[in-house]
C-alpha cells in the first residue's frame, strides 16, 4: 500500500504544479485579455485626438464661425479630415448638436453609412428632413451627453465605448480651442469592430493553446505514470521482496529488455541483488567450511590435552605440546586468512581499476619472491619468458595490488609443491583482448581428475607443513580473477614434464 502511496504522489506533485503553472498563466491571461481592449481602444482616441486637433486647427486658421451654417459648410469643405470615419458632430458649450455629418448629402466614399436610416416622405423637401433629423438627434445626445460634458476635464478627451446593433464605436469627445478660446467640442465617432475581433482572436488563440498543453499534459501523466511511476513501483516491490525473501513478489523480467534508462536501472538492481545474493551464499557456506576446518585442529587439540594430563614421560609430552602448538597455528591461520579474505572482498568492488604493465608487474613479484626463506633454502630459481605478442602490448585495466596478491599465492603455492633446485616458470603472452600468464613448477602434480575443486574454499593437497596454509590462497586467486573478468584454469603440465600449470587469462578491457 505504501508503494502505491509513493508512486502516486509523485504524480500528484506533478499535476500540482502544472495546475499551479495553469494557474499563474490564467491570470497573465486574464489581465492581458483586460488589457487588450483598452490599449486598442487607446490607440484610436489617439488617432481621433490628432483630428480633432487638426480640425480646431483649421476652424482657426480659417477663422470658421462656431455656427450651424458654417460649420455645415466647413464639413463640407474638409471631408478628407474624416475620411474612415463614421460620423463627426460638434457641439456649443451648452451641449446642444450645432453639426453632424450625418446629416450632410456626402460621397459615400468618404463617411461610412451611419447606423440610422432614414425613411423620407416624397412630400417633404431635404431641409425639413435635416431639421427634424437634427432635432432627434440633439435630444438623444443632449440626454446622453450633458452630464459627460460637466464631469470632462479641460484638453483630455472624453471617451465612449458603444456596442449597438452588433457593432462597436468608439466616440472621442474633446474641446475646439481657438486662439485659447474654448468654443464648443468636437465628437468623433468610429466604427471599430476589428478592435472586438482582434479580442475574441487572442482569446480563441489563448484557449485553444490551453486546451493543447492541457491534452499534452494530460498525455504526459499518463506515460509518466505508466512508464515510470509504475516500473519505479515495480523496482521498490523488488527490493522490498528481496528484503522479506518473497522471491514471488516484485518480479522485473519485464524491465530487463528496456533500452532506456529504466531498463539500465532494472539490470542494474538485477546484477547488484544476484551479486549480493551470491557474496551471502558465499558467506554462509565459508562460515560452515571455516566451522567444518576448525572442528579437526580442535578435535586433535582435545584429544592432546587430554592426553597431556595423562603422561609422565618427557618426550611424549614434548610431542603432544608439539601437537597442540600445530594445532594452535593451524586454527590461527584459518581464522587469520578467512578474516583477510572478507576484508578483501568487501574492498575489491571499492577500488579503482588502472592501466598496468603486466610484465613490470610479474616481475616485481619475482624478486620480492627470491629473497624468501624457502625459495633459497630448495635452491628455487624464477624464469620469466614473454612469448612473441605479435606487437600486443602487455597492458591491461586492472586493481595493482590485487593482481599481486594473485600472483603472490601461486608462487607461494608452487614452492610448497616444488622439490628443491627446481625451476618456476613464468610465462607471459598476449593477445588484442587479453593477456595469458601461465605459472609451471616441478612439483608433483594433481591427483585430482577434477581440478576445479583445487579452488574451493578451504581445499588442498598441502605438502607436510599443513599449518602453514588455511586452503583458502586458490580461492582468492579465484575470487580476484573473476572480478577483473578474467578465469583461472589448473591442470598438469603439458609439456611432457611433472609439475602443475596455473593458467590466468585476464581482459585487456574491463567494465
Amino acid at each position: 500500500m505504501q508503494l502505491v502511496k509513493n508512486s502516486s504522489s509523485i504524480l500528484r506533485k506533478f499535476l500540482f504544479f502544472n495546475f499551479f503553472i495553469f494557474l499563474v498563466l490564467g491570470l497573465f491571461t486574464f489581465f492581458y485579455l483586460r488589457a487588450i481592449q483598452p490599449n486598442l481602444v487607446k490607440q484610436r482616441v489617439e488617432k481621433h485626438t490628432v483630428i480633432i486637433n487638426n480640425t480646431s486647427n483649421h476652424i482657426e486658421r480659417l477663422k470658421i464661425d462656431f455656427n450651424s451654417e458654417s460649420l455645415k459648410n466647413f464639413l463640407l469643405s474638409t471631408r478628407f479630415l474624416f475620411q474612415n470615419l463614421e460620423r463627426v458632430q460638434f457641439y456649443d458649450l451648452n451641449g446642444s448638436l450645432i453639426g453632424d455629418s450625418n446629416v450632410l448629402d456626402l460621397d459615400q466614399s468618404v463617411f461610412q453609412k451611419s447606423d440610422t436610416v432614414l425613411l423620407e416622405n416624397i412630400n417633404e423637401d431635404l431641409e425639413t428632413t435635416e431639421k427634424k433629423l437634427t432635432e432627434e438627434r440633439l435630444s438623444e445626445e443632449n440626454n446622453k451627453n450633458l452630464l459627460n460634458l460637466e464631469n470632462k476635464k479641460k484638453n483630455q478627451p472624453y471617451i465612449f465605448k458603444i456596442e449597438e446593433n452588433n457593432n462597436f464605436y468608439v466616440k472621442t469627445l474633446n474641446d475646439v480651442n481657438v486662439e485659447g478660446e474654448l468654443l464648443g467640442y468636437i465628437m468623433v465617432t468610429e466604427q471599430a469592430n476589428e478592435i472586438l475581433t482582434a479580442v475574441e482572436e487572442r482569446r480563441n488563440f489563448i484557449l485553444r493553446t490551453v486546451f493543447a498543453i492541457g491534452i499534452a499534459i494530460f498525455i504526459f501523466s499518463i506515460f509518466l505514470n505508466r512508464y515510470i511511476l509504475k516500473p519505479i513501483s515495480a523496482l521498490v516491490g523488488y527490493t522490498e521482496s528481496i528484503k522479506s525473501k518473497d522471491e514471488s513478489f516484485g518480479r522485473i523480467e519485464k524491465f530487463l529488455y528496456r533500452s532506456d534508462e529504466l531498463g539500465l536501472l532494472s539490470r542494474s538492481l538485477n546484477n547488484m541483488t544476484r551479486d549480493l545474493q551470491e557474496r551471502t551464499k558465499r558467506a554462509e557456506n565459508s562460515s560452515a567450511d571455516l566451522a567444518h576446518e576448525i572442528r579437526n585442529p580442535l578435535a586433535s587439540l582435545k584429544g592432546a590435552s587430554e592426553l597431556l594430563d595423562n603422561t609422565s614421560d618427557k618426550n611424549d609430552r614434548a610431542k603432544l605440546i608439539k601437537i597442540l602448538s600445530h594445532d594452535v597455528e593451524r586454527i590461527e591461520r584459518l581464522i587469520t586468512d578467512y578474516s583477510q579474505m572478507l576484508k578483501d572482498e568487501a574492498s575489491l568492488s571499492r577500488e579503482k581499476m588502472k592501466i598496468l604493465d603486466i610484465k613490470s608487474l610479474v616481475e616485481n613479484v619475482v624478486d620480492e619472491f627470491k629473497s624468501n626463506g624457502s625459495v633459497t633454502e630448495k635452491k628455487i630459481k624464477f624464469k620469466v619468458t614473454r612469448q612473441k605478442p605479435n606487437g600486443h602490448e602487455l597492458k591491461l585495466k586492472g586493481i595493482g595490488n590485487r593482481l599481486e596478491q594473485v600472483l603472490a599465492n601461486l608462487l607461494d603455492n608452487a614452492i610448497s609443491f616444488s622439490p628443491e633446485n627446481s625451476e618456476i616458470l613464468i610465462d607471459i603472452n598476449a593477445s588484442n583482448d587479453e593477456i595469458l600468464i601461465k605459472i609451471k613448477d616441478n612439483g608433483p602434480g594433481f591427483k585430482e581428475s577434477d581440478t576445479e575443486k583445487i579452488f574451493r574454499r578451504f581445499y588442498s593437497n598441502r605438502p607436510e607443513k599443513f599449518g602453514e596454509h588455511s586452503g583458502l590462497g586458490l580461492n582468492i586467486v579465484k575470487s580476484i580473477v573473476e572480478m577483473h573478468g578474467g578465469t583461472v584454469k589448473a591442470s598438469n603440465r603439458i609439456d611432457g614434464k611433472n609439475g602443475a600449470e596455473i593458467e590466468i587469462q585476464l581482459p585487456k578491457k574491463h567494465n
